[in-house]
């Protein structure tokens, strides 16, 4: 006898829906699985018959296969323990063969029958709802994460018994109706500027950072602040969208990252891997492909601490994701593309050193210590970066004075303002932020008054300008007039954007 369930796979960020489809014949006992398992998938054969019998139901007997559809793409966990059994189940008719259809199932069994949580449900769900299905049955700790997902009926078991007794529609005390609420944004713990001081030009340039989600590169000595005001950045970042929480949340359900009682993550991510991380921690990657640093920061920010100290090769890998916003994994199973929507903020010391001129301080390093040092950062990658921030030790000054500066909540207030103007700008169109905009509307977007475009005439003749630079000061200049409520990008906005091309121009990587 034939029967058929349904699961669903992960592919990147994203889920299918697949079809188990099994048979049962005469002959040998015998149980083979097909349709490009892995090895984990395939050691579900003895689960599934533990599972099974410690579950007080009788092992079908005879020749038993079973195939995942579609059989042309990899299928890898153990996600597909739960639709294999009920299927199996369904073959020797101790549960009818028709109700399966019903249901997506994904769920890894125990050896006596209890069904234990799976990476990727909420991708799993939302590929249920849009392949027309209304229910899924999930292990009792993916509850909460499959009921993110609006419209759909989750039931939620803690073992196999249970879900049988759903499918015979007696199982009622499983069953939650999903519905996605946005708890209040909760404002991460990073810290407020109201605690920097001083650094008024780095504060503005992360203002205008955060208002058009644009990259910056902050330079200058130890100690000067660069690592305190980047992590403040999240403090001002207004609060997600619910497509964009929903986005976020599924990438950390696929990564595992959720936690105990998932719910939808409403904090834009701040990620900052350690110089030492490598090319697949950072872009994602491996065997079976994993989603990496730049999609764990979709929607958020990247922030690399020590730039020049991570190797020139892993940071020529950010190439794609800065200019696309997707990185595209090729294996020989197949290609896989990951979301990678980030904002890149990273800080850098001038020379290994750290104190090249900086005044009152002995830098010993040389040209050639510093052009290797530097020579890490390629010219294409510092073209990505929209601004590029000096920033210099704070003064005695600064460091008593008692005067309060602006606090977090007061810049975000701004950035928000700027960041409406945006959406209603955008909201016809497949970006949302100005630094998003791609070149083939860059003179629909930005607009430029003739004395701003003669100054910017007179930066690209002398060489301080590449093409795609040109953009993205065009880019900024559109930010920091929104921050101003202008409609029209004027000189002044044009001039300040072009201050901050100006802190990497000098160093032999940007030459």
């Amino acid at each position: 006898m034939i029967a058929l369930a349904f699961s669903a796979a992960v592919a990147g960020v994203d889920a299918y829906v697949v079809q188990v489809e099994t048979d049962s014949a005469a002959g040998v006992p015998a149980f083979g699985i097909v349709g490009l398992p892995d090895r984990a998938l395939n050691e579900s054969r003895d689960r599934v018959r533990a599972a099974i019998v410690n579950s007080g139901f009788g092992f079908p007997p005879g020749r038993l296969l079973v195939n995942l559809a579609p059989a042309d793409m990899r299928k890898t966990g153990v996600g597909f323990d739960l639709p294999i059994a009920l299927a199996l189940l369904a073959t020797d008719e101790q549960v009818p063969a028709a109700a399966l259809r019903a249901y997506v199932a994904c769920g890894e069994l125990a050896l006596d029958g209890g069904v234990r949580a799976v990476p990727g449900v909420l991708a799993m769900t939302l590929a249920a709802k849009r392949a027309g299905f209304s229910r899924v049955l999930v292990a009792e700790a993916n509850r909460d994460e499959a009921a993110l997902v609006d419209g759909i009926d989750v039931y939620a078991v803690p073992g196999l018994a249970e879900a049988v007794a759903v499918v015979l529609e007696n199982g009622a005390r499983f069953r939650r109706r999903g519905a996605t609420v946005l708890v209040p944004d909760e404002r991460p713990a990073c810290g407020d500027y109201l605690d920097v001081r001083g650094q008024v030009v780095a504060k503005r340039a992360l203002e205008i950072a955060a208002a058009g989600g644009h990259n910056l590169v902050l330079v200058g000595p130890p100690g000067c602040g660069k690592t305190m005001l980047a992590r403040r950045l999240p403090s001002i970042l207004p609060a997600m969208t619910s497509a964009e929480a929903l986005d976020v949340t599924s990438v950390y359900s696929v990564a595992g990252l959720l936690g105990a009682r998932p719910r939808v993550v409403t904090t834009r991510p701040f990620r900052a891997p350690h110089h030492t991380a490598s090319r697949v921690a950072l872009i994602g990657g491996g065997s079976n492909p994993r989603p990496g640093e730049v999609s764990l920061a979709q929607h958020g920010v990247l922030y690399l601490d020590e730039l020049a100290e991570f190797t020139r090769s892993t940071l020529e890998v950010l190439r794609q994701p800065l200019e696309e916003g997707t990185v595209t994994i090729a294996r020989a199973a197949g290609t896989l593309s990951f979301p990678a929507r980030f904002m890149l903020v990273a800080s850098m010391n001038p020379c290994p050193c750290g104190f090249r001129g900086v005044r009152g301080s002995d830098c010993h390093c040389d040209d050639a210590v510093v052009q290797r040092y530097l020579g890490k950062l390629s010219g294409p990658l510092l073209d990505r970066i929209d601004l590029h921030v000096a920033v210099s030790r704070v003064s005695f000054d600064e460091l008593t004075d008692r005067e309060a500066g602006e606090s977090s909540a007061t810049i975000r207030a701004r950035v928000e303002a700027a960041r409406g103007l945006q959406t209603k700008r955008y909201e016809r169109c497949a970006y949302a932020t100005n630094a998003s905009i791609p070149a083939a509307d860059m003179r629909v977007r930005c607009p430029l008054e003739a004395d701003a475009l003669a100054l910017l005439e007179g930066a690209v003749s002398r060489g301080t300008l590449s093409a795609r630079a040109f953009d993205r000061v065009a880019r900024l200049a559109r930010t920091i007039a929104d921050l101003a409520g202008s409609a029209r990008i004027e000189r002044t906005h044009v001039a300040e954007a072009l201050v901050y091309r100006g802190a990497t121009a000098r160093t032999p990587a940007a030459a």
